[in-house]
């Protein structure tokens, strides 16, 4: 087994931006987009996959959830600010997750603060995992 490069790994990037851009595009010949508010939801090591696309990819998303995971520090915020600015964000972390410090939550903070990206962090009693109680909050409101 060989090491992937740094190309193949921006290649794998643009392959997965480009198939959930082109998923999001066939959903939406069939649907009205503005009738509907597109949330996406980053579980774990699938938060870098949610945020590359919500930052690099061609679909409107309305809401970004990011759930147990940080967002990637090679994404750049800045220049995907035309897009982030008009995204909510919500970062989601269990109070028992031994992967959350509070080094790697501050850094997230400090990063979307720096940004002005609308924001909020919720936490709930729990691990590394995900909660019937805040999916409930969040598809609420």
């Amino acid at each position: 087994a060989g090491w992937m490069t740094r190309e193949d790994r921006l290649n794998e990037i643009d392959d997965y931006v480009g198939y959930l851009d082109a998923l999001y595009h066939h959903i939406f010949q069939r649907l009205d987009r503005t009738a509907v508010t597109v949330h996406v939801l980053g579980f774990s090591q699938g938060v870098a996959t949610a945020s590359r696309w919500a930052a690099l990819g061609k679909a409107r998303v309305d809401r970004l959830i990011l759930w147990a995971g940080q967002l990637p520090p090679d994404l750049d915020l800045e220049a995907a600010k035309a897009r982030t600015d008009r995204l909510r964000l919500v970062a989601v972390v269990g109070t028992q997750d031994e992967f959350a410090t509070e080094a790697a939550i501050a850094e997230q903070r400090a990063r979307l603060e720096h940004l002005a990206v609308d924001s909020r962090l919720i936490t709930f009693d729990g691990g590394h995992r995900l909660s019937k109680t805040v999916l409930s909050q969040l598809a609420a409101g």
